[in-house]
């Protein structure tokens, strides 16, 4: 168990549970049900099997993921959010409309899900908005 530690404001704590980089979107992959760990790895192509590891089990450690580990052969591991971390949803929504505005404002490439590849929309011109 995490010896407690002693934040000087709640924002603080929940930067320190979901903050960096892959923890975030380790939640949003989570959002909308249970995933095991190779969906979870086809889903975020960009971050090692290792680095996965690792911040799923500090999630894990912090309450925010729950891992469910079933005695069969190969081993299925699943993941799935808590209460806690569906709690943290909403914001990662808004971060989400943030994000979004924030590019369509700055003219950058955004980028649309069909089925399992990424797929580059046209480059928004700022003025248009």
């Amino acid at each position: 168990m995490k010896q407690p530690f002693k934040y000087h404001c709640p924002f603080e704590a929940g930067i320190a549970v979901i903050g960096g980089k892959w923890k975030s979107l380790i939640i949003w992959q989570l959002r909308s049900g249970t995933l095991r760990f190779t969906q979870l790895i086809e889903r975020m192509p960009m971050v090692s099997p290792r680095m996965l590891t690792k911040q799923l089990r500090e999630l894990e450690e912090d309450g925010v993921v729950v891992r469910r580990m079933y005695p069969e052969i190969p081993p299925r591991v699943e993941y799935s959010l808590s209460d806690l971390g569906m709690a943290v949803v909403p914001v990662l929504e808004s971060l989400c409309t943030w994000g979004s505005d924030y590019l369509l404002r700055n003219g950058s490439t955004t980028y649309k899900k069909s089925g399992n590849t990424d797929i580059t929309e046209e480059k928004k011109n700022p003025e248009d908005i």
